[in-house]
C-alpha cells in the first residue's frame, strides 16, 4: 500500500499569473457600488469582483477592503469588460459575480481529507462550461467525493446555471476554490494523496491503476485539457480507450468513468 499520510502543510501558495480573467459563465451579476457593498456586508456568497483598471476613488476602496476581509478575489479589468457584462446598467467601475453558496478554501479541504478514511478529491483545471461543472458535481455526489477543487480564476464558479445542471448536488458537495491549482496539488500530495490526471495521450489506461487509498483526480478544461504545469505536478497520467472517431469525452463524462472505476475497485472483496 502506498503511504503519504504524514506530510505537513507547506503553505507555499502564490497567486496564479493568469492574464485577464474570464467571464464566469452563467453567473448572477451585481452591478454598481451600492449593490456590491451591501452584498459584501450581508456576507452573500460572491465568487469574484471586477473593478475597472485605474479606478480606486470613493467607495471602491471600502469595497475592496470588505472583499479582502471576506476572502473574495478582486480583479482589475478594462472598462470594456465591465461595459460588456453590465450592458446598459451603470456599473460605476465595479461588478460582482454571485455564487449560489459559499466556497470553501484549502484549509477546509485539509480538514475534510483528514476526517475521511479514503479521501477522493476532484481537482478541476479550468472547467469553464457551467453545465460541465454541474454534471461533475452530480458525479461527485454520486461517488461521495470528499471535495471538489476549482480555481478562483479562469473557470466557472457556483452559479445558478451550475446549480441547475447539478440537479441539486451542489447543495451536498464540498467545493473549494484555490488560487493556484498546481501548488494545491503539491499540497494534497504532502497530505498523502496520490494525484492522477486524465490525459488522452497517456499510455496507462485508467483501469490499470490501483485506486485504493487517498486519491486526487485532475480533470482538464474543455478542448485544452490539463495544463502542462499542472500535469507535471501529478503522480501519473491515465487515459480512457477511445475506439471511435472522436478523440476524447467531455469533462463530465470522463470524470464519471474515472470516479466509478475508483468506487468499483474499492468495493471489490
Amino acid at each position: 500500500m502506498r503511504e503519504r499520510y504524514d506530510a505537513r502543510r507547506s503553505g507555499r501558495f502564490r497567486p496564479d499569473q493568469d492574464r485577464e480573467p474570464n467571464v464566469p459563465l452563467g453567473s448572477d451579476v451585481l452591478v454598481g457600488r451600492h449593490p456590491v457593498r451591501e452584498a459584501l456586508r450581508a456576507e452573500r456568497p460572491i465568487s469574484r469582483i471586477w473593478i475597472m483598471d485605474g479606478a480606486s476613488q470613493g467607495s471602491l476602496g471600502e469595497i475592496t477592503g470588505l472583499a479582502r476581509e471576506r476572502g473574495v478575489p478582486v480583479h482589475k479589468v478594462p472598462r470594456a469588460k465591465l461595459d460588456e457584462v453590465a450592458g446598459r446598467l451603470p456599473h460605476q467601475g465595479i461588478i460582482a459575480f454571485v455564487s449560489v453558496r459559499p466556497l470553501l478554501d484549502s484549509g477546509d479541504v485539509d480538514a475534510l481529507i483528514k476526517a475521511a478514511q479514503d479521501p477522493l478529491v476532484f481537482i478541476l483545471d479550468g472547467i469553464q462550461d457551467p453545465h460541465n461543472l454541474g454534471a461533475i458535481l452530480r458525479v461527485a455526489n454520486a461517488v461521495a467525493a470528499t471535495a471538489v477543487i476549482i480555481p478562483t480564476r479562469g473557470a466557472a464558479g457556483l452559479t445558478p446555471t451550475v446549480a441547475k445542471a447539478s440537479a441539486g448536488a451542489v447543495e451536498y458537495v464540498s467545493v473549494a476554490a484555490v488560487t493556484n491549482v498546481a501548488h494545491e496539488i503539491e499540497h494534497l500530495k504532502e497530505l498523502g494523496l496520490f494525484v492522477y490526471a486524465a490525459d488522452p495521450t497517456a499510455p496507462q489506461l485508467y483501469h490499470q491503476v490501483d485506486w485504493h487509498g487517498p486519491i486526487g483526480l485532475v480533470i482538464g478544461a474543455e478542448g485544452t485539457g490539463v495544463r502542462p504545469l499542472v500535469r507535471q505536478r501529478c503522480d501519473g497520467l491515465v487515459s480512457l480507450p477511445m475506439l471511435g472517431q472522436v478523440a476524447s469525452l467531455n469533462a463530465a463524462t470522463a470524470t464519471a468513468v474515472l470516479a466509478f472505476e475508483v468506487i468499483r475497485q474499492r468495493q471489490l472483496p
